[in-house]
Parts: C-alpha cells; structure tokens; sequence
C-alpha cells in the first residue's frame, strides 16, 4: 500500500520532472533477520516510493545494512538508523536521519533537484565567502514537526 496518496503522488512527479542527471539514496537499515529500527521500514518504503515516481534513469535507491556493511557505513559517514545519502554526480555530504515527513519531505524534494543539477542555489558572492573556509565544518540541521 503507498504512504503517498495520489495528489501527493501527483506533485511528486511534477517536482521530480526538473531533475537533470539521476540521483541515488543510499539508504542504511537494519537487515529483514534483524529486528529493524524505529521508521526503518517507513523509511525505506518511502524513498523507494518516491524513486518509482521519478522520471526513468533518474533516482534510484542502494540498500545498505548498518550493522553488517562497515565499509558503506564508514564511507558514506553514517552514524545512526535510519539514513540514507542523497548522492549526485558527486556526494555533497547531504543526510537525511529519520523518516522525512513533514517539513523534511519538501526539502527532500528540493534536495533531489538541486543535487541532480549539481547546483548549490547559492550567489556567487557566498560561494566566493564559503570558498575562503580553511578548516572542516560540520552543519546539523534538525527538524522536528512539533
């Protein structure tokens, strides 16, 4: 059964329709032996949901197991379930934790686009600022529909 009903389905589509190059979710769960985690299950149905709603080619999803697959764990720098990278023609470190729903969802959408263009939507004068950055800097966003 869908988690997206069919107007959601409907504005998935069209949104997805801007995508320029394909796009993988590289998603971390739990195996079907194990006990999955909270919203494991959602998660995975959902972005495999969205994938099927995209235009052919264009988004696909990658099944890792967080306990089991150490290397995929460690390269993708994974540190909790559910996630799942939104990776391009290169991985810009984008993560979502948790099912997106909510607000999350619409920034999901957003960052599919934005990642299969290869494009920040930043001015040229923040990126120029952002290019002067000389030590590693870690951005946590967290959202909560409360």
């Amino acid at each position: 059964m869908p988690l997206l009903d069919t107007k959601i389905q409907a504005q998935v589509r069209k949104a997805l329709e801007a995508m320029a190059g394909p796009v993988k979710l590289v998603m971390f769960t739990q195996g079907a032996d194990a006990l999955e985690c909270e919203f494991c299950a959602e998660t995975r149905a959902l972005i495999e949901e969205i994938a099927a709603l995209a235009p052919a080619g264009k988004l696909n999803v990658e099944v890792h197991d967080f306990v089991a697959e150490g290397d995929a764990v460690g390269a993708y720098q994974v540190d909790k379930i559910p996630a799942f990278a939104v990776v391009g023609a290169k991985d810009y470190g984008i993560r979502f934790y948790g099912i997106p729903s909510g607000y999350e969802f619409s920034s999901l959408m957003d960052d599919l686009v934005a990642v299969s263009k290869g494009e920040s939507g930043l001015s040229d004068a923040t990126k120029a600022a952002v290019a002067k950055i000389n030590q590693p800097v870690h951005i946590q966003v967290y959202v909560t529909p409360t």
